[in-house]
């Protein structure tokens, strides 16, 4: 068996062995939602793994936003078209379920990478980390810092959508034990723009507010923005945030940010196409592919750079 190469910004703990080979090539989709660092690792981390495995030929397909619901029912109708056996994708929102029907009665495999799709019983598999509690990890955190009567702001990520809004709910658990009052809350489709307009917003209406925390990497990226041209002092607000991409790493050297919740995109990538590519080839495969999390901090922040 081969072994894959470490790929991405977080070294893997441990390389998937390959499937055994079959006589014929294994051809199949991998959908990404939108180009941020976050996807960008996951589609490199499938590059190596059909770099590992040549019997399997990858098409790749990308949204334009994290909104992009007809870019993504066109890539996948694309890819059914070009004859892929199995589609690997981290699905955008829950409309693209339809499209994903059709694939499946073409004879097509399904594996969701990073969120699943509520009620919808078409996928083979999902590799993802479990939201709600590396959300927990993020609550536990701001409890460990927080006391009775500070007040929270929390920049969202596409409201609706199960995997972001488990993040807040599962901090929200971890917070329980202090009382401090979510004062505002507003949606920000994971974009920097939005997390700075909606933590603006949230200044200036709460000038003493004591947290922010945010659902996505580049929200939480945009609140540091935010409160910079507040002049806010760091060490004045605590601002936490989840996905450890897109600039997090940086902003928690320079101490701009405290801690954000880390996934390990590559391991989805990776992890979502052997699923897949087993799975096409008769393979048993489990349903949930548990892909893990991690806090970083000051403390431990070198481990992810």
């Amino acid at each position: 068996m081969k072994l894959l190469a470490i790929v991405g910004a977080l070294a893997l703990t441990a390389a998937i062995a390959a499937p055994a080979m079959a006589a014929d090539t294994v051809k199949v989709g991998f959908i990404t939602k939108f180009p941020v660092e976050f996807y960008t690792t996951m589609e490199n981390a499938a590059k190596a793994y059909a770099t590992a495995n040549p019997g399997v030929e990858v098409i790749y397909g990308q949204g334009q936003s994290g909104t992009d619901i007809e870019g993504q029912i066109a890539l996948i109708e694309s890819m059914v078209t070009q004859g892929v056996q199995g589609i690997a994708i981290t699905p955008v929102d829950p409309t693209v379920a339809p499209a994903l029907d059709k694939a499946i009665a073409a004879g097509v495999k399904v594996v969701l990478m990073d969120n699943g799709i509520p009620d919808w019983k078409g996928a083979t598999a999902l590799a993802t980390t479990n939201n709600f509690n590396a959300g927990v990890l993020a609550g536990q955190y701001l409890k460990s810092v927080l006391k009775d009567g500070d007040t929270l702001g929390i920049l969202e990520g596409v409201p609706g959508v199960p995997a972001l809004d488990d993040r807040v709910t599962g901090m929200l658990k971890g917070l329980e034990g202090v009382k401090v009052e979510v004062v505002g809350k507003g949606g920000t489709n994971c974009t920097q723009e939005l997390g700075v307009s909606v933590a603006e917003d949230l200044l200036t209406a709460h000038p003493d507010l004591k947290a922010i925390y945010a659902a996505c990497g580049p929200p939480a990226v945009g609140a540091t923005q935010a409160i910079e041209n507040a002049g806010i002092a760091n060490d004045a607000i605590i601002m936490v945030g989840f996905d450890a991409c897109c600039g997090e790493i940086d902003k928690i050297v320079s101490g701009q940010e405290d801690a954000s919740v880390a996934q390990f995109p590559a391991k989805m990538g990776e992890m979502g196409m052997d699923t897949l590519v087993k799975a096409i080839r008769g393979e048993a495969v489990e349903s949930l592919v548990d892909t893990g999390a991690g806090l970083v901090t000051k403390d431990n922040v070198a481990d992810f750079q």
